[in-house]
């Protein structure tokens, strides 16, 4: 089987992109990290990637002026390297609908949140504010709204009496690197697609978006 060319899109140090590229390098794993592309020149992300051996690319947004350029140059970039499939990972510029349609049901996201609660920025002092008993991270199909589209998978883990928005952060950023590459496997594979917007992962009867505990790995 041939593996599905991934291209991680982030925006600093690119801690699930490395979850991705780790996942990667098992042989049997459906997809390969085939570029690594920052908004921002100086992410560190980049730098790991290189020292993987991954090609990295950089569109930078102050540079190239507008919206419209910025995206073209990001498209140029996936085109010139093959790329099947889009995987955000701390990309921390919204895409056009243009840009997602083009990308349809072969771009996805991880969000720090059991989506739909909470999209957007701040989401675990969002959700420590509303009092919630669970908290967790959703990986989903990209569409043009905000945080947006077919949830793949979403992992939860309890909120603490004594948590605070950064020791959230920090319990859950495991559960993401857990995750994100699960997600990735299932939609490289052609396990997961998505009917009527919603998904359905072959072999886990009646999926329409899976939530797993944070030490499930099947």
């Amino acid at each position: 089987m041939s593996r599905r060319r991934v291209a991680a899109l982030i925006s600093g140090r690119g801690s699930n992109m490395a979850a991705l590229i780790a996942a990667a390098k098992e042989p049997a794993y459906p997809a390969e990290i085939a570029l690594v592309l920052s908004d921002k020149p100086d992410a560190g992300g980049l730098g790991f990637a290189a020292a993987e051996g991954i090609p990295t690319a950089i569109a930078d947004r102050k540079t190239l002026g507008s919206k419209p350029a910025f995206e073209a140059a990001i498209q140029r970039h996936l085109a010139a390297a093959r790329i099947d499939l889009v995987c955000l990972a701390g990309f921390m510029r919204l895409l056009s609908a243009e840009f997602v349609a083009s990308w349809h049901d072969r771009l996805i996201n991880i969000h720090p949140s059991l989506l739909p609660a909470f999209p957007g920025i701040d989401t675990h002092a969002r959700a420590l504010a509303a009092g919630v008993r669970l908290h967790g991270c959703t990986v989903h199909f990209v569409r043009a709204a905000t945080d947006d589209g077919p949830i793949i998978i979403q992992a939860a883990i309890p909120v603490l009496p004594h948590d605070t928005p950064d020791s959230l952060a920090e319990r859950l950023l495991p559960v993401e690197h857990q995750v994100y590459p699960r997600a990735l496997e299932w939609v490289a594979s052609g396990r997961a697609r998505v009917v009527d917007e919603r998904v359905v992962v072959d072999g886990i009867e009646g999926s329409t978006g899976v939530l797993i505990s944070p030490t499930a790995a099947s």
